[in-house]
């Protein structure tokens, strides 16, 4: 594949680096089954190019990504059976039923996908801007390095909006820590670039107008290293990260997102399996806005306005 229709995949003139930016601006890069598809390619087309040694992964608009699509028009056509539903639900479960189908699709295009970028045989980072929520995580997680606008901000509200627990590549806890996870998630509050930084899990901070350029100079500073000893650096953490837990509890967290699924899909019977209002969950387009966590407030999960100090 080597023309795209929801990102651009672009080399830097020495072909060391290659910038891939998602770009559904109008959508704020929702994350269709078209765009995966196009990024897995994209990124294994990076690996497989001797010439690329750094990848960027950016966003075109107002966000990086807002996470998966629910329901635009151009999901809603690529999911139903027709002559234009996208390939990819046809294959990997797609044609089967029930809580088999989400697990078999869920597994193949969200989380071992994610996974396998992870894992890929060059450097990769995230460039990240706006706000960073949910399934955007995932693949801003996926990137070895992180790199921030400094008013970007990560929440993850599925908690708070579908009832589940949390996106299916669960890499919170090694992210965030355990318990600003635990109150992030059952508050679908946001920790904003600053707090970000200071845990280690973005490594620079830059003016909005700035993001793009300094990005490129920092891929290219690292591009300078000679590639077998960056890719065993990469590999030496990743491995490690492994020895302590991270792979078995990956797996172990797929699993209770899918049972959390079929919990939601034996209740309400219907093929998108999440809460609804009478279970005590907002519904999902008038929920209220994601607001950061602070240290001395908190406020109701149904308020209609920014929550007051209480």
């Amino acid at each position: 594949m080597t023309q795209y229709d929801y990102l651009t995949y672009t080399p830097s003139a020495d072909g060391r680096v290659v910038r891939i930016m998602l770009d559904r601006p109008e959508t704020r890069n929702a994350q269709n089954r078209g765009m995966l598809t196009e990024l897995h390619d994209a990124f294994l087309r990076a690996e497989a190019d001797d010439q690329v040694r750094v990848v960027v992964l950016g966003g075109n608009g107002a966000m990086f990504s807002s996470g998966h699509d629910l329901g635009t028009p151009v999901r809603i056509e690529e999911r139903e059976p027709g002559p234009n539903q996208h390939w990819s639900h046809q294959v990997n479960g797609g044609t089967r039923a029930g809580a088999e189908k989400r697990m078999l699709q869920e597994w193949q295009w969200f989380f071992e996908a994610t996974r396998r970028w992870r894992d890929l045989r060059k450097i990769t980072v995230a460039e990240v801007h706006g706000k960073v929520f949910s399934a955007g995580l995932m693949l801003m997680w996926a990137c070895d390095l992180i790199v921030a606008e400094e008013n970007a901000e990560f929440a993850d509200v599925v908690g708070t909006r579908m009832g589940m627990c949390g996106v299916e590549y669960f890499a919170h806890p090694w992210e965030f820590g355990l318990r600003k996870t635990k109150e992030l998630m059952l508050t679908g509050d946001s920790i904003t670039a600053e707090e970000a930084y200071r845990l280690g899990m973005v490594s620079k901070l830059f003016k909005r107008e700035v993001l793009a350029e300094r990005t490129d100079a920092f891929a290219a500073q690292i591009a300078e290293l000679p590639t077998m000893t960056a890719l065993l650096i990469k590999e030496s953490v990743n491995q490690t990260q492994d020895i302590m837990g991270f792979h078995n509890a990956l797996n172990a967290c797929f699993t209770l997102h899918q049972l959390n699924h079929s919990h939601w899909g034996e209740i309400h019977h219907e093929e998108i399996a999440r809460a609804k209002p009478e279970d005590g969950i907002p519904p999902w387009k008038d929920a209220p806005p994601v607001t950061p966590a602070t240290r001395d407030s908190v406020g109701s999960l149904f308020a209609s306005s920014p929550r007051s100090a209480v």
